[in-house]
C-alpha cells in the first residue's frame, strides 16, 4: 500500500533529520544537497518507482536508479534505509571506518540499493544508459533514473552521453539534474555559466520538463509522473529540478557555504527544532 500524503511530508521530515544526525555525527559530509534532494528521493523509492522485494545488481523487471553526485549519499542512504534495503540503525555507522555507508556510495561492500560507486562526478548518466541499453536487449519494460548536479554538467563526459543517448532512441531513461545553482566554490554561473540547460539539453536532442517547485512533493511526484508519461517516444528524458541546497534549516539555504559542511552542536539543535517530527531516529 502507498503511504498517504501525510505519511510522505513526514517521511521527508525525518529524512532531513537523518542526515543532520549523520553528517553531525561524524563532522564530515554535505549536508546541503542531500536537505534540497530530500523530497525527490521520497517520491522515487514511496511512489514513482517499480521495486521488487529484496535487491540484486541485476535489476531486471524493475526500475532501477543510480545517483551520480554521489556526495549526497546522505539522503541517499536515508531514503533506501526507509525504504526497506537495510536496517534505520545502520544509519548511524555513515563514514565510519569498515562502514558498508562511506561518504560516497560504493559498491565492494554491497550495500543494498547501491549500483555504481559514484565518487568521481560526471559518470552516472553514462552508467544509466547503459543499464537502460540492457533493459532494452532484455525486453525489460521497465526504466532507469539517473540524478545529476548541476555544478557536475560542467564535466565533458555529460555532454558526449547526452548525445549519445539522443543518437540512439534511448526512451527508457529519465535523468534528472538538481538545479540548486550551487557548489562547493560558490554559484554555478560564478565557476562556469551554463546558460540555459533547457535550450541546452533540448539541442541535443532530449524531451526537458521543468519542475519549478523541487522542495514541493506534491509537485515533485506530479512531474515525475509526466516524465514516465513522456519515455517510450523516442527521445530520452530530462528533468530540471528546481531545488534550494540546504532546504529546511533557515541558516543553510539560500548559500553554498553548507555545501560540505557539518553543523555544530548548537546548529544541530536549531536545525532539529526546525523538523520536529520523529518517525524514528535511529
Amino acid at each position: 500500500m502507498k503511504p498517504n500524503t501525510q505519511q510522505l511530508q513526514d517521511l521527508v521530515t525525518q529524512v532531513r533529520r537523518d542526515v543532520l544526525r549523520m553528517v553531525h555525527a561524524v563532522n564530515s559530509g554535505h549536508p546541503g544537497g542531500s536537505l534540497g534532494c530530500a523530497e525527490y528521493f521520497v517520491a522515487l523509492y514511496q511512489v514513482i518507482m517499480n521495486r521488487k522485494e529484496g535487491f540484486d545488481m541485476d535489476g531486471k523487471d524493475e526500475d532501477i536508479f543510480f545517483l551520480s553526485n554521489g556526495h549526497i549519499s546522505p539522503v541517499f542512504y536515508s531514503v533506501l534505509a526507509r525504504s526497506g534495503y537495510f536496517p534505520v540503525s545502520e544509519l548511524a555507522t555513515f563514514r565510519k571506518i569498515d562502514s558498508r555507508l562511506q561518504g560516497h556510495p560504493t559498491t565492494h561492500s554491497h550495500l543494498p540499493g547501491i549500483r555504481m560507486a559514484s565518487g568521481s562526478l560526471g559518470q552516472g548518466l553514462s552508467v544509466g544508459i547503459g543499464a537502460a541499453q540492457a533493459k532494452k536487449l532484455n525486453n525489460d519494460a521497465n526504466l532507469v533514473y539517473v540524478l545529476m548536479g548541476d555544478g557536475e554538467l560542467q564535466e565533458g563526459q555529460n555532454w558526449e552521453a547526452l548525445m549519445y543517448a539522443a543518437a540512439n532512441k534511448i526512451d527508457n531513461l529519465i535523468a534528472t539534474v538538481d538545479l540548486n545553482g550551487k557548489q562547493i566554490d560558490g554559484t554555478t554561473d560564478e565557476v562556469l555559466n551554463m546558460g540555459s540547460l533547457q535550450a541546452k539539453f533540448e539541442a541535443f536532442g532530449w524531451d526537458v520538463l521543468n519542475i519549478e517547485k523541487g522542495n514541493d512533493l506534491d509537485a515533485v511526484i506530479n512531474g515525475l509522473q509526466e516524465a514516465k508519461q513522456k519515455t517510450g517516444n523516442k527521445k530520452p528524458v530530462m528533468i530540471l529540478l528546481h531545488t534550494e541546497m540546504g532546504n529546511g534549516v533557515d541558516f543553510m539555504m539560500n548559500t553554498h557555504a553548507w555545501h560540505g559542511k557539518a553543523p555544530n552542536n548548537d546548529q544541530l539543535e536549531s536545525a532539529l527544532n526546525q523538523n520536529i517530527v520523529i518517525l524514528e531516529d535511529y
